[in-house]
């Protein structure tokens, strides 16, 4: 049985170019970083977790809820193939036991904070919009789509952002837990503008605070799908 199942729908994913060194503290053994043409990127990632069960049961009041992350891309090279996954530096969640089991079981970096979300939609629009709030100060992401789905292209840009189906976490230097995420291809919607206020110094970290002038190198809408997050293994 799987660990999760879920559906995760309207994902806004932004991605910054960066320079790997910041990285190296963060990547997990057995793994390396993977580049998309020579570029190495975090991705700040807003989404809704929605109709979410554990171990097949719903957990009342955490049925439906926002996430956002801030996560980079690695690869891991077994039994003759490359596995494609993310590491997260962060992920903001707006229920308490959320963060509880994904920090207990899975040794991930959850943190509890206000968060919300809204859709408007518009004559020949959308616009997505996610919350979270922090010392008093609400950051947003806030991206408005064409809504005609599209096929995401093979080998694009878009692809590389969405098409890894790994997890890997840092548990020490030496340990790493592995986990597989399983969800159909997915599409995407073309973004027309986009307007990012967050205070990445007061979510992330002193480290990753020249983001907030940084230009995104894209931002990306996904319209998502059901996923499986299947249970952990440490990788030897």
């Amino acid at each position: 049985m799987s660990f999760l199942k879920a559906n995760w729908t309207n994902l806004a994913l932004i991605n910054y170019e960066v320079n790997a060194s910041l990285l190296e503290k963060y990547i997990p053994k057995g793994t390396e970083i993977e580049l998309y043409n020579g570029k190495c990127y975090v991705s700040l990632v807003g989404f809704m977790f929605e109709n979410v069960k554990i171990l097949g049961f719903k957990i009342p009041f955490h049925v439906n809820f926002e996430e956002v992350n801030l996560r980079f891309y690695v690869k891991r090279f077994e039994d003759g193939k490359w596995k494609r996954g993310v590491v997260f530096i962060k992920e903001i969640v707006p229920k308490p036991a959320l963060t509880f089991v994904a920090n207990t079981v899975y040794k991930e970096h959850y943190q509890t904070l206000p968060m919300k979300h809204s859709v408007l939609q518009n004559a020949d629009s959308n616009n997505y919009e996610y919350q979270w709030k922090t010392n008093e100060k609400w950051n947003s992401i806030l991206i408005e789509t064409e809504k005609t789905a599209l096929d995401i292209a093979i080998d694009s840009e878009a692809e590389f952002i969405t098409e890894h189906y790994f997890g890997y976490t840092k548990i020490t230097e030496t340990k790493t837990f592995e986990y597989e995420v399983k969800h159909p291809r997915w599409q995407q919607l073309k973004v027309i503008n986009h307007k990012i206020d967050v205070d990445f110094n007061t979510t992330y970290g002193n480290e990753f605070d020249f983001l907030k002038n940084s230009i995104p190198t894209s931002v990306i809408f996904a319209k998502g799908s059901e996923i499986s997050v299947e249970n952990k293994r440490e990788i030897k």
